[in-house]
């Protein structure tokens, strides 16, 4: 258990590394912040996954961790995190990032182009009940996302704004390294994709 902890810990600190370097990402951190989720090989609550304190948020124009990882330290992409790895166990690690319907457009060719999965949740069709029970929402999002991927995790789900809630988007993957390098090049095709 503590090679474990050690190996995750050193995951994070270099994904984080690369992260706060990466100048493109700052633009698409959204205003309820972001945060980066590491979960054990066998994580069945969120205090069995890595996030990060305070969460990502921008300082002089680059993404800047608000304070170290830890076990716990996330509740709301860790329990997201815990419904997707029921469904696929060799997931391990979670970003959210900002979303608006430009660049949903844009994610949806780049995740085909890539031969990924990219799936759209409608939190308008979210029943009252659920959205209403704390912490009801989060199985359903993720049933939903994976109902529209036709039945598997995609690597990529956008969510459309409810009212009173941010739309963000999720990108999963087997590590924090993994997942932070594709979303640095994800930010950095957009930037130039913007800039054309």
């Amino acid at each position: 258990m503590l090679d474990e902890e050690i190996e995750m810990l050193g995951k994070m600190a270099v994904a984080l590394n690369i992260l706060e370097s990466c100048q493109d990402f700052a633009p698409l951190i959204p205003e309820v912040r972001t945060n980066l989720v590491f979960a054990r090989r066998e994580a069945k609550t969120r205090f069995e996954v890595l996030g990060i304190e305070g969460r990502i948020t921008v300082v002089g124009g680059l993404p800047h961790a608000a304070g170290k990882p830890r076990f716990g330290a996330s509740s709301h992409m860790a329990r997201l995190l815990i419904e997707v790895r029921k469904v696929d166990p060799a997931v391990r690690a979670g970003i959210d990032f900002a979303n608006d319907p430009r660049l949903a457009g844009w994610l949806e060719s780049y995740c085909q182009k890539l031969g990924w999965t990219f799936s759209v949740i409608d939190r308008r069709n979210e029943p009252v009940e659920i959205r209403e029970a704390e912490g009801a929402s989060m199985p359903w999002k993720v049933a939903e996302a994976i109902r529209a991927a036709g039945g598997c995790v995609p690597k990529i789900f956008y969510e459309t704004g409810a009212v009173g809630k941010e739309p963000v988007s999720v990108l999963v993957g087997r590590g924090p390294i993994e997942v932070v390098e594709q979303i640095c090049e994800i930010a950095r095709l957009y930037r130039e994709e913007r800039e054309r």
